[in-house]
């Protein structure tokens, strides 16, 4: 199954600037899924990461991999509406930089589900060669009850 952007805006809530995930190119709901992130050099993070020698932040590589994830678990239907948050983030190596002009291939499979948690590997890849690895924790939330949290 592929997904566009819209598709992919349908599903979880991230907007520009920070959805980081371009397409869906592979998905297994509720196991896991591939995504793509074409990396440009207009990206609002090179003004600052760094202007003489842009490079895709290590963070950012996570979020987009934790993106992935999220249409994952999102497109399951007894989750529909929800949102996912990060819960933790293990064992993450960056092997090589990532720069405008790289077309990140973001895979990311579940490997442990309880209640509304879950864990999962994300690997990314750069022309077959991997860029980023490591595990990801994530939290299924309802946004409503976070609102009335933050307005109680």
């Amino acid at each position: 199954m592929m997904l566009n952007s819209r598709e992919i805006q349908q599903i979880i809530p991230h907007r520009w600037p920070f959805l980081m995930v371009d397409k869906i190119t592979e998905l297994q709901a509720g196991e896991g899924a591939v995504g793509i992130k074409n990396v440009t050099g207009g990206e609002f993070c090179f003004q600052g990461h760094f202007p003489d020698y842009p490079i895709f932040p290590g963070v950012l590589i996570i979020e987009a991999l934790a993106q992935v994830g999220a249409v994952a678990v999102l497109s399951v239907p007894e989750n529909k509406g929800k949102i996912i948050l990060f819960a933790g983030v293990d064992n993450f190596r960056f092997r090589e930089p990532v720069l405008p002009g790289d077309s990140l291939r973001l895979e990311v499979r579940f490997t442990k589900m309880r209640g509304p948690i879950g864990k999962g590997t994300g690997k990314a890849t750069v022309e077959g060669k991997t860029v980023a690895e490591g595990e990801l924790t994530f939290a299924i939330a309802n946004p409503e009850k976070g609102q009335d949290r933050q307005q109680g």
